[in-house]
């Protein structure tokens, strides 16, 4: 088992930047792929960001590259999304999901991941 709790969300003015958290608790937190999601009111849980155990590969949804920076720390157990130049399209609910036996690779499926953190909302105004 393991459990996912983000923090850092707020509400922010376009063009500013915010870092989300996600820290795990839990056994072989190194292992896992973990994953970055957000969901806007009315809206399907979309991914956003993505990287495999080691922080050697990442990958973005189109929408966010060259804005977004996910990283991780595996010896704090934590997974970071650094987000910059935000803009009010952006504004959402976002999560943090992990995938144990991973395989050395990212996962880009809301359905490859069996864990999910409860959420931290980000606003962003025009």
């Amino acid at each position: 088992q393991v459990q996912l709790v983000e923090s850092g969300g707020g509400l922010v003015q376009a063009g500013g930047s915010l870092r989300l958290s996600c820290a795990a608790s839990g056994r072989a937190f190194s292992s896992c792929a973990m994953g970055w999601f957000r969901q806007a009111p009315g809206k399907e849980r979309q991914y956003v960001a993505a990287i495999n155990w080691n922080g050697g590969t990442t990958h973005y949804t189109d929408s966010v590259k060259g804005r977004f920076t996910i990283s991780r720390d595996n010896a704090k157990n934590t997974v970071y999304l650094q987000m910059n130049s935000l803009k009010p399209e952006d504004t959402a609910v976002y999560y943090c999901a992990a995938k144990y036996y991973s395989g050395g690779y990212y996962y880009y499926l809301k359905n490859d991941y069996s864990y999910w953190g409860q959420g931290t909302q980000v606003t962003v105004s025009s």
